[in-house]
């Protein structure tokens, strides 16, 4: 049985840990061999009798569905083993054991902001998120959210603009668009980013998988910005793995009457940043750009800052020359991808050797 078969079937399985599996393997030369064990000798490694039902007796015909799936352009599909695999997002408690992508994989490696917020905002709300994505994703931070109504869905409209893109993480199988609303906008962010899922196809959303979602949403991003989040909003579970996962919590606060935004105003009062200008996020977050290379496994978006630039950036550096260009260009010139591109400009423009402003970026003659 081929590997990725065996995969699928893994991802068919309910309430089974990717600690749990990776120990399991750790008995077993392959997964084809784990998968084929017999009862008892699965039981050995700790799975319940539920599980080991499930992994035998797995849809066939879903599985098929999924390779054929998966056999499509730009459609993806990636265990936890495999090194396509975020290696950020490997090292948070209970890593999705397969993940479900469609678009352009480069932009799981790029640094990346998490946007989470109210399904109601109020319109003030909706347009900071939207502004604040804007501007962030012109400056090369790749914005995640959950693509629900609301802040998500402002964040990853004014995401789109910029040119970082944006990543949107669902509680369904990537079969389905929930809200029926966002189809066009998972359209588009299929196009300029990814939608990923750790639920297989023909996964309908239910309660119980939007906090397990959450948990993605922040593993993969540098921070976390809360936008208008009551005191009892879901939104705050993305908060609080964020804050277990070690990762920046950021809140927009409001009027002091506006029961919106407590839960912002709860978040800085137990150590949250404030944040009033999208430069706050971008400063704060200047050291972990600087040095997040952890998620990158092609290398083309790696700079050594304490080296000389490798061979990528000095091909950047020298199609730029010193005249001002914009992102179409610079691509047309590298034959980079947008997605390489934003997170490159972003770290020159870090380490001083660009100047960025009004869509057009400038090398600095500080180089040879």
């Amino acid at each position: 049985m081929d590997d990725l078969e065996n995969w699928l079937r893994i991802s068919l399985m309910s309430g089974l840990s990717s600690e749990k599996l990776l120990s399991g393997l750790e008995h077993y030369s392959s997964l084809n061999q784990l998968v084929n064990a017999g009862e008892s000798a699965l039981k050995d490694i700790s799975f319940s009798s539920h599980q080991i039902a499930q992994l035998k007796s797995a849809d066939t015909e879903k599985i098929d569905a999924m390779l054929s799936w998966g056999s499509e352009a730009r459609h993806f599909i990636i265990p936890i083993t495999d090194k396509r695999y975020p290696d950020q997002l490997r090292l948070i408690s209970n890593p999705p054991k397969v993940l479900f992508v469609n678009g352009d994989l480069d932009y799981l490696y790029q640094p990346q902001l998490a946007m989470v917020g109210s399904r109601s905002p109020s319109a003030v709300g909706e347009k900071i998120a939207e502004d604040f994505a804007s501007h962030l994703s012109a400056n090369g931070l790749t914005i995640t959210s959950g693509l629900a109504r609301g802040i998500d869905g402002a964040s990853h409209r004014g995401a789109l603009t910029g040119i970082a893109g944006t990543v949107a993480v669902v509680a369904t199988g990537l079969d389905r668009v929930y809200p029926a609303e966002h189809r066009q906008l998972a359209h588009q962010i299929c196009e300029q980013g990814a939608l990923i899922s750790e639920q297989p196809l023909g996964t309908a959303p239910h309660a119980g998988l939007f906090p397990l979602r959450n948990r993605i949403i922040s593993g993969l991003s540098q921070g976390v910005l809360v936008v208008e989040a009551a005191i009892k909003s879901g939104t705050l579970i993305t908060a609080r793995h964020a804050i277990e996962q070690n990762r920046e919590v950021f809140a927009i606060p409001g009027s002091i009457h506006n029961p919106a935004t407590k839960g912002c105003h709860q978040l800085i009062k137990q150590g949250a940043k404030l944040v009033e200008t999208a430069e706050d996020i971008l400063e704060e977050l200047q050291i972990l750009v600087k040095n997040n290379t952890s998620g990158d496994t092609t290398g083309e978006n790696r700079a050594n800052l304490s080296k000389q630039p490798d061979p990528e950036y000095q091909k950047l550096l020298s199609c730029m020359g010193y005249d001002p260009m914009n992102i179409d260009s610079i691509s047309e010139c590298t034959g980079f991808s947008a997605a390489n591109i934003a997170s490159m400009l972003l770290i020159l423009e870090l380490q001083g050797d660009i100047v960025a402003g009004n869509g057009l970026y400038t090398r600095l003659g500080k180089r040879d």
